[in-house]
């Protein structure tokens, strides 16, 4: 029987909602689910194991927010989510009323023009432009999230320090707590770092349709598994050590490498829902931010470590931890944990 998605919901508080960027990135607060211990994002090396891999995700944000007119005249906003191919773009428009295939929109020296849609605000367009990434960084902005009504003096803050592959709508939010202070704590603790890509795309933005978790059809994202980080896994397991994931984008990312059962080298394109029942077979432990109630990442998390899940949540509210892209994070084993 299909779980409700009516379980993975929780009260998050308006004031729990972080609003402003930690500084240093890793003064941020980490929770250690499996003691329900406090910490800070800087300890991580030492809550993990020497011969442990963690794993990142790196791509990197792209400016994707568009704004601009209708040639009608009405403001509209695109937000790109992926590029098709031939100039055509997977987007989110607002308002998207009247919004119909042949509408033109204009954003700064560029037009596009609505192809398909829109089906929930979802649309495909086609860029007038003779190259589409130079367009979208000269008159796009980083897509900060909806419910952010903060500033950053620098869009770099919504950027992880590992990022160097364009093609995500929203960053990796786990990854940017992380500095080189921690990368070199890592190192020094005989912990390795292994990279994956994943271009985050609608279902960061798109909350569980239906009453059911089988009414929810996962939008398809661009992942790659390179080599060099299979083999890093297929080490880490060999020495003992545990298969740390950074973000629930990593944990699709190598589960979606892993369907024969180990981490493979792989690239496509990946549609996975995670939810409770799955068997992980990359995966041990996981760190990961508190995530907006009732949404895949808050499904994928109680896939993971069960119900365990609202004891964490409730423990980091009412200890004042901070919520969603730029709150604190926890790190957990898998399951009920590890046995000492």
């Amino acid at each position: 029987m299909s779980r409700r998605t009516e379980e993975f919901a929780y009260d998050l508080p308006e004031e729990a909602i972080a609003q402003a960027a930690v500084e240093p990135r890793d003064a941020a607060r980490l929770l250690d689910a499996d003691g329900l211990s406090d910490h800070t994002f800087a300890d991580l090396p030492s809550l993990l194991e020497p011969g442990d891999l963690v794993v990142v995700n790196r791509t990197r944000v792209r400016r994707a927010r568009l704004t601009g007119r209708k040639a009608t005249g009405g403001r509209v906003e695109a937000l790109l989510l992926a590029p098709l191919g031939d100039g055509r773009w997977e987007a989110l428009v607002r308002p998207a009323r009247r919004i119909r295939p042949g509408t033109v929109l204009e954003f700064g020296a560029a037009t596009a023009e609505v192809l398909e849609g829109p089906d929930a605000g979802e649309v495909v367009l086609r860029l007038d432009a003779a190259d589409d990434e130079a367009l979208i960084a000269a008159e796009g902005s980083v897509p900060l999230p909806p419910y952010f009504h903060g500033a950053l003096d620098d869009d770099e803050r919504y950027q992880t320090v590992f990022a160097d592959r364009l093609g995500s709508a929203a960053a990796p939010t786990a990854g940017l707590h992380f500095t080189r202070r921690v990368l070199d704590g890592l190192a020094g603790r005989g912990v390795e770092v292994a990279r994956v890509d994943l271009e985050i795309g609608l279902d960061t933005f798109r909350p569980i349709a239906g009453d059911t978790l089988d009414g929810h059809r996962m939008h398809t994202e661009r992942y790659r598994v390179p080599q060099e980080t299979a083999a890093a896994v297929a080490a880490a397991r060999n020495r003992g050590g545990e298969v740390v994931a950074i973000g629930t984008t990593v944990v699709r990312a190598l589960e979606s490498a892993a369907a024969s059962g180990r981490v493979e080298e792989k690239e496509g394109a990946t549609d996975l829902f995670i939810t409770p029942g799955y068997e992980f077979r990359a995966v041990d432990r996981l760190v990961t931010n508190f995530h907006v109630p009732g949404s895949t990442l808050v499904v994928l998390v109680a896939a993971f470590m069960g119900e365990r899940w609202r004891e964490a949540y409730a423990a980091a509210l009412e200890r004042g931890y901070r919520f969603l892209s730029f709150g604190d994070a926890m790190v957990v084993r898998r399951g009920e944990g590890r046995p000492a």
